[in-house]
């Protein structure tokens, strides 16, 4: 009964001890974490999901950029619309550009951080520059930014008449009738500048001596070796020559004394001032009347002494290059006075009616109207 007992006994511990080994071993297997394959770092790290610490970092980055906005105005406070605004920061971008609308509002969006500088432009105004510092994710309200308007500066340039005149002058000198004759002795401003001495000799030489000049004296010589005037020069080559040289004499003679000599002696000025306003009837006694009229250096309407004497002096020269027979006497020295006032009337009449829409070369056409010039 005892061995019986024994042999209970020790299939009971024998079952127990089995029970508590596979016990461990199961707690053993529990314990134990289970193996993992190897897996690629660069795959675990990219499928690591975002952690709240991360989604703050981010968050965190986003709100560093700021806004700036801001008023401009002029000094009485009225809104400048249109004004060129540049901001430039530290930040390595480029400059931002807005504009001011109706109200003289700006603003700029997504700005970094730091020190900034605005750049104000606007037409009539002084530049101005103004600098603050936009904390991370700030709204920042400039001050109201005034601008000053930019001084007008006038300037007024005193020329002595000497001065003025010889420019007006410069512009008489390229009037020309189809942009081939010489128009020098018409003036169309209203109130020209008086002649001195030296600027009368000027114009006489540049009127004598202008190439057309020549031309149009060896035209008429022609003309009178073939009519056969003047027959006491003779005629060929010689006679020509003769004929040339006294119509030429004429013209020179009569330039220098009628519109250089005289007029700087008598303080006189031997240009036609063209009219253009009024009446044709007051324009037509208006030319006739200069025939026997000239516009003293002070401005004033006075006989016209230079011509007169002018027309008288080189008829009397005349009488020593001229041949015996065609010399003038003293009666015709002044009939001859009388013809070239009578050239001179009909000269100003196609002068004030004609001679501007041929003449080229001059600011002062006749489509300019201006203050009359009138006795």
């Amino acid at each position: 009964m005892c061995r019986c007992f024994e042999l209970g006994a020790r299939v009971l511990i024998g079952a127990a001890l089995a029970l508590m080994g596979n016990a461990l071993a199961v707690r053993a297997q529990v314990a134990q974490p289970p193996a993992s394959p190897p897996t690629n770092p660069r795959a675990s790290q990219a499928a690591t999901p975002p952690t709240a610490a991360n989604t703050a970092e981010q968050s965190s980055t986003q709100q560093e950029t700021g806004m700036i906005a801001g008023n401009i105005v002029d000094r009485s406070g009225t809104p400048v619309f249109g004004a060129d605004v540049t901001l430039t920061s530290n930040a390595p971008s480029a400059p931002i550009k807005s504009q001011t609308d109706q109200n003289g509002h700006f603003s700029f969006a997504n700005v970094s951080p730091g020190v900034f500088k605005l750049s104000i432009t606007a037409m009539d105004f002084a530049p101005q520059t103004v600098s603050a510092t936009l904390a991370p994710g700030e709204y920042h309200t400039m001050p109201q930014i005034k601008l000053t308007l930019v001084p007008v500066v006038t300037q007024i340039v005193v020329k002595p008449q000497a001065v003025i005149a010889q420019e007006q002058l410069h512009v008489e000198e390229k009037q020309r009738v189809l942009a081939v004759f010489p128009n020098f002795y018409v003036t169309y401003l209203p109130n020209p500048a008086p002649l001195d001495a030296r600027q009368k000799f000027q114009l006489a030489w540049k009127s004598t001596f202008d190439p057309v000049t020549f031309f149009v004296v060896a035209a008429g010589a022609g003309l009178q070796q073939v009519d056969g005037q003047y027959s006491g020069f003779g005629y060929g080559f010689e006679g020509y020559a003769k004929r040339y040289g006294a119509t030429y004499a004429d013209i020179g003679i009569g330039t220098f004394l009628g519109d250089a000599v005289f007029p700087s002696v008598f303080k006189q000025d031997p240009r036609f001032f063209y009219k253009s306003g009024g009446s044709v009837r007051s324009r037509i006694w208006y030319a006739l009347a200069m025939a026997v009229i000239s516009k003293g250096d002070n401005g004033r309407w006075q006989p016209d002494y230079s011509n007169l004497l002018g027309d008288g002096v080189s008829g009397a020269l005349s009488n020593l290059y001229y041949p015996p027979a065609d010399r003038t006497g003293v009666a015709l020295t002044f009939e001859n006075v009388g013809i070239s006032i009578g050239a001179r009337a009909a000269d100003n009449l196609v002068q004030e009616f004609l001679i501007p829409k041929l003449t080229f070369k001059s600011p002062f056409s006749h489509r300019h109207q201006h203050q009359p010039n009138h006795p």
